[in-house]
């Protein structure tokens, strides 16, 4: 999982396989919980399509602005995680050009025989944005808002949910970051990205990490 986090987040936020900035803001995953929709600031079904690649949905399209080719709905329901769709962009095929296109679901596809799926593939803290938007970042999930519900997610079953105003959110991110710097993992992960070219200066790296660092932890490790 770590492995597809690193993947993503660098792509999103530093470039693609080409060299070019990706200085698009993404359009999210969406998730229902405590019976409102929110917008998710990542993409849980990754670690399973990475496991699972020949289900990846294949005809969507794919923009800078939806580099995965499609959009996945979940639901908290009986504390799990469960899929209920996946929806592509596709041409419509009644239109005389090319400007107009539909939503169609994929689910079926990537899920037979099912109404909805407990996704027990994916372990992380959910970020579900909400409220007035603070500061829009025109690149991957970085925009800031005013309210945030956080969810902890192990193998697919819903552990604990936190509430924070912008200010909390931050102050929660850099205590998770403190936390996180005296484990193993955050050694791991800071060779890593020095390896990966990520950026030479120390300095730069830990800011990178801080910055992210909810995606990069699977857990709460503060109060």
């Amino acid at each position: 999982m770590k492995t597809t986090l690193f993947a993503g987040i660098i792509w999103l936020t530093i470039g693609n396989s080409t060299g070019h900035f990706l200085l698009t803001a993404q359009y999210p995953d969406k998730i229902k919980f405590k019976g409102r929709e929110y917008s998710l600031n990542s993409n849980p079904l990754e670690p399973y399509f990475e496991q699972y690649p020949g289900k990846r949905p294949k005809n969507g399209v794919i923009s800078t602005a939806l580099w995965r080719g499609y959009v996945a709905h979940f639901e908290v329901i009986d504390n799990q995680l469960f899929v209920t769709d996946i929806q592509v962009e596709v041409r419509d095929p009644n239109s005389k050009d090319n400007h107009h296109f539909l939503w169609v679901s994929m689910y079926d596809e990537v899920f037979p025989n099912t109404k909805r799926t407990k996704l027990e593939e994916y372990s992380g803290i959910l970020i579900l944005p909400y409220g007035k938007m603070v500061n829009y970042v025109h690149m991957g999930y970085a925009s800031t808002f005013t309210k945030y519900w956080l969810l902890e997610i192990e193998r697919g079953n819903f552990n604990e949910a936190r509430k924070y105003n912008h200010q909390e959110f931050e102050a929660f991110k850099q205590r998770q970051f403190e936390a996180f710097k005296q484990t193993e993992a955050y050694i791991k992960l800071f060779s890593e990205l020095k390896k990966n070219d990520i950026g030479s200066d120390d300095t730069f790296i830990e800011s990178f990490i801080s910055d992210f660092v909810i995606n990069y932890t699977s857990k709460f490790l503060v109060d």
